[in-house]
């Protein structure tokens, strides 16, 4: 049997080291499920949704940026990283409240994750354990949230995204 432990990296508060543990974790899973499909399963969008894999990774980058930015470093689209344009050249959702249909290869969804999951670890390394605590807003209090469910947000936000991906991919190979 395998031990599993959620200790923390270096570089980070304990409790901030342990979510990132779990935010790798979280991201490994992911790729995994990724690492076999055609460029023609990434693109395939099921009947039965409205959404492609493709589609799927785009939006968890999109989301994983934003929650960053907005909720955890309190920015707007105009305090995001540089490249951040590039990175996400098409608007997440169309006016409908759809995802707005994106047909990238997969290096570039990965890439895209990569460079967004980078931003994520360099505010937690600048986050201590208390700011976990701290609730943080755009100025609105209907929108508070505290720093740790920003992180568990955006695990479950992943998580579930995956299961549809699996779903996917599983009717594909049926």
């Amino acid at each position: 049997m395998r031990e599993r432990h959620l200790d923390p990296p270096s570089g980070y508060d304990p409790l901030v080291g342990r979510f990132v543990t779990m935010a790798v974790d979280t991201r490994q899973r992911l790729h995994r499920d990724l690492e076999d499909l055609s460029p023609e399963e990434l693109d395939f969008t099921p009947s039965w949704g409205s959404n492609s894999i493709g589609t799927l990774l785009y939006h968890v980058a999109a989301i994983e940026l934003d929650w960053t930015f907005s909720d955890l470093l309190g920015r707007d689209g105009d305090g995001f990283p540089d490249g951040a344009a590039d990175w996400f050249p098409i608007d997440v959702r169309e006016e409908d409240g759809r995802l707005s249909p994106v047909v990238e290869p997969m290096q570039r969804h990965l890439d895209r994750l990569e460079w967004v999951r980078g931003h994520l670890l360099d505010t937690l390394r600048n986050m201590s354990d208390a700011d976990l605590d701290s609730t943080f807003n755009q100025g609105d209090p209907e929108q508070e949230v505290g720093g740790a469910w920003v992180l568990h947000h955006l695990m479950q936000h992943e998580a579930e995204h995956r299961g549809q991906i699996g779903e996917i991919k599983a009717a594909l190979r049926a």
